[in-house]
């Protein structure tokens, strides 16, 4: 449900989530750029140019959606052939329900994907899913269903191209005038186009591993890791339950990278 609407009821927590490689096990952009674009060792150059600072993320995003010429229904049917879920975010998504905690995921991808891989990988239930997305629009005097025949459209003139932090901050200043008692705002995600999200939230849950972990020590962004959603529902009814706090979660999390080297040095980064 669209703001202010999640926050009818006073929810004990609100969720929000990136799409690929965090709800998904792979990324979907990623992989259609690699086996349907220019391939992945160009994609892992852009990659690289964005995290040094040499390229927006929306200039190599553009960049490598231009380098793919299927159509965008036959972008879909290989992306639901090779495309997985995370085991566990059915069971959290199928929790959050039925504990009135909206999810609402922000994605930098584009909502005719999203929609048929969630309905495909969750079921008709994802429907209730609010998406907050770019959109896939067709190019010039040509339909969606030719050879080059569609393009993104981005939600916004950021230079993420989607900046997810303007969609959490409406609920981050509604909430902060509620007082004690009021929802916790949680994230989960994994690479650079979380950054802008990473300091609007309560906690976030970063994925072991990837850039996202590296950027929340070297800000001080309160959060921890995960590996997959049951790691998230077990912490997330933790919280819900009273049993523990945000700084607790956060600590743990960070005592854990520090324990095992969490950090990552490397220039892969997921959307």
């Amino acid at each position: 449900m669209p703001f202010p609407d999640a926050l009818k009821g006073n929810p004990k927590c609100i969720f929000f989530t990136d799409f690929d490689g965090t709800i998904t096990l792979q990324d979907s952009n990623d992989y259609m750029t690699d086996n349907l674009g220019f391939g992945e060792a160009r994609r892992k150059q852009l990659n690289a140019d964005c995290l040094d600072g040499r390229a927006t993320f929306r200039e190599i995003f553009t960049e490598m959606l231009a380098s793919i010429s299927t159509p965008l229904p036959g972008c879909i049917d290989t992306l639901l052939a090779h495309i997985t879920l995370d085991p566990h975010f059915t069971a959290f998504f199928h929790w959050a329900t039925a504990h009135d905690v909206p999810v609402i995921v922000l994605s930098s991808g584009m909502r005719p994907i999203i929609r048929a891989l969630l309905s495909k990988l969750v079921g008709d239930e994802a429907s209730t899913i609010e998406i907050i997305c770019n959109e896939a629009v067709p190019r010039p005097g040509k339909t969606v269903d030719q050879p080059n025949g569609w393009t993104i459209q981005f939600h916004d003139d950021s230079g993420f191209g989607h900046d997810k932090s303007l969609a959490i901050r409406p609920y981050r200043e509604a909430v902060q005038k509620m007082g004690e008692g009021r929802p916790v705002l949680l994230y989960a995600g994994d690479g650079v186009s979380d950054l802008s999200a990473a300091s609007e939230t309560d906690l976030l849950f970063a994925k072991r591993g990837r850039d996202l972990v590296t950027y929340c020590e070297r800000e001080g962004v309160p959060f921890t890791v995960f590996g997959d959603w049951s790691e998230i529902l077990e912490t997330t009814k933790r919280i819900y339950e009273g049993k523990t706090s945000i700084g607790e979660v956060a600590t743990e999390g960070a005592e854990e990278v520090k324990e095992n080297g969490e950090a990552v040095n490397g220039k892969e980064t997921t959307k």
